[in-house]
């Protein structure tokens, strides 16, 4: 029950800096250099955008047969077998072709079988009159979703954070779907263009008879001639290379261009697939479409380029900063939409403060009357532990959410009680017949084991709902887990050093409990 000088400046010092931390949540920033800390509202309170993204399955698979296929055809030649009719189909997931002769049949047979792969037991080889086939596991495909959405996710967060946008919340829901929630964005029609856009950039060489689709090519429409033409499969260069992209207006055109830079492996591609193919033309491709095509005059060798396509300073930004973001693995597309007015949110605060009040202040009335002095000092705890719990809210730039709030309300019926149980062990060495003094230390050493005990369980469950919750459940969590924390140290620390502080003053012969 001794309190040093020490003990009682940190305290003190403590709910001094909770007090201050919280001031930034209800005064303007005066000046944008000092640091100003603030809580920021959810979607549910600030209102906002809500949007489920979906990641298509099937176009992932058709990426990754045509990867495949280039691996295979490439590992047959590099060991010198030949191969006729390589054929893709979409509906089964596989891929077959024919060697060159029966002498060479056993071995790309067990050259299949030898492919390096990323995920185990990714396709099953087999032979089916005289054709070797390689079909896609599904187990292996969904395996590969799991990644490609939680590689998505990233992208995501990427692109969303290099347009402005304040604390957005993105989550994993299901197998293959994102949640975005973004709050104070109320029309998000930027957003889903740049999340709709897979923006995953290659070069390719054009067929030899660009009007024309032979084996081995594919029609894509040339948007700056509103044409199609026929273009290479093979990638030659792929976007993933990339290490830098930039909006800037082009020297000679005075349009708006992208520049991009390529790491050390894709400028060695592109110097050598320039440097072989001087004089054709070499298409640069944005999700399946042409964005230029021009010819091959001199080999590239510097690893950087430039992108025209009569793009306007915003598009030519926005290209830049997908580009810089990485393409997602797969398309995502917007299957459901919500937007949430302020008004809504503004009614929601309304509604959060005059609950919040109205339980404080049921709970302030009650200590009152039933501990009276005592009841008093567990307000005022109460009181430090809420602006507690907004200072470290504050001071991480939390996001509060309506079920955030509620779990600021259920922490101070947790610390009530914690108050309510020191009380009631003091009543009880009261009546044993001790003294004022030896009731009080009694009391706070009986209750502080069963306080810490019962705190701590709660905060491993707390903890494991914020780390493996999502939305909702994680911030209402995260206020309980903070709260537990700030409960502590109120009720064991601030709640004693009142109690002790009057009775070193007062010195009374009874305690009033």
């Amino acid at each position: 029950m001794y309190y040093s000088r020490l003990r009682l400046l940190g305290v003190a010092g403590v709910c001094l800096i909770g007090l201050l931390l919280c001031l930034p949540n209800f005064m303007r920033a005066p000046t944008p250099s000092l640091p100003w800390r603030q809580i920021h509202l959810g979607l549910d309170l600030r209102g906002g955008s809500y949007l489920l993204l979906q990641l298509d399955l099937k176009s992932l698979e058709h990426d990754r047969l045509q990867s495949l296929q280039d691996q295979a055809r490439q590992t047959l030649l590099d060991k010198s077998l030949g191969y006729r009719d390589f054929q893709k189909d979409d509906q089964t997931a596989s891929l077959s072709f024919e060697p060159r002769s029966d002498e060479e049949r056993a071995a790309a047979l067990k050259t299949m079988q030898d492919l390096p792969v990323v995920v185990p037991d990714e396709f099953h080889v087999a032979e089916n009159n005289g054709r070797i086939v390689l079909t896609l596991q599904h187990d292996a495909m969904l395996a590969r979703a799991r990644d490609a959405v939680a590689q998505s996710i990233e992208i995501v967060r990427r692109r969303i954070d290099a347009t402005g946008a304040i604390d957005p919340s993105i989550a994993r829901e299901g197998d293959d779907r994102i949640v975005v929630e973004l709050p104070g964005v109320s029309d998000p029609e930027r957003i889903k263009t740049l999340l709709g856009t897979t923006a995953r950039l290659t070069f390719r060489l054009l067929a030899p008879n660009p009007s024309v689709a032979s084996p081995g090519s594919a029609m894509l429409e040339d948007i700056s001639t509103h044409s199609q033409v026929a273009v290479q499969d093979h990638v030659d260069v792929d976007g993933t290379d990339l290490t830098n992209a930039g909006a800037v207006i082009d020297q000679q055109s005075g349009g708006w261009a992208v520049t991009f830079q390529l790491n050390s492996a894709g400028a060695t591609a592109f110097a050598n697939t320039t440097r072989a193919n001087v004089g054709k033309r070499f298409a640069i491709v944005l999700d399946d479409k042409v964005i230029e095509a021009p010819n091959i005059i001199n080999p590239i060798t510097a690893g950087s380029g430039q992108i025209t396509g009569g793009f306007d300073a915003h598009s030519a930004s926005d290209l830049a900063l997908l580009l810089r973001a990485g393409a997602l693995p797969a398309p995502l597309a917007v299957i459901e939409q919500r937007t949430i007015g302020p008004s809504l949110g503004a009614a929601s605060i309304h509604a959060g403060i005059i609950s919040l009040g109205a339980g404080f202040l049921l709970v302030v009335v009650f200590m009152v009357l039933f501990y009276g002095r005592f009841g008093l000092y567990a307000d005022i705890a109460l009181f430090a532990n809420l602006i507690l719990m907004v200072a470290i809210l504050s001071l991480f730039q939390a996001t509060l959410t309506l079920p955030g709030m509620a779990g600021m309300l259920l922490t101070l019926g947790m610390a009530v009680d914690a108050n309510i149980l020191i009380n009631e062990r003091i009543r009880e060495e009261v009546k044993r017949g001790r003294g004022p003094l030896q009731a009080l230390q009694a009391g706070f050493e009986r209750a502080t084991s069963t306080i810490v005990d019962s705190n701590a369980t709660a905060f491993l469950a707390h903890v494991m709902l914020f780390v493996f919750g999502t939305g909702p459940v994680r911030n209402f969590a995260l206020t309980i887990t903070i709260g537990i924390v700030t409960t502590l140290f109120t009720t064991l620390l601030l709640s004693r050093f009142l109690v002790v502080r009057w009775y070193a003053l007062a010195r009374p012969k009874e305690l009033p409990v």
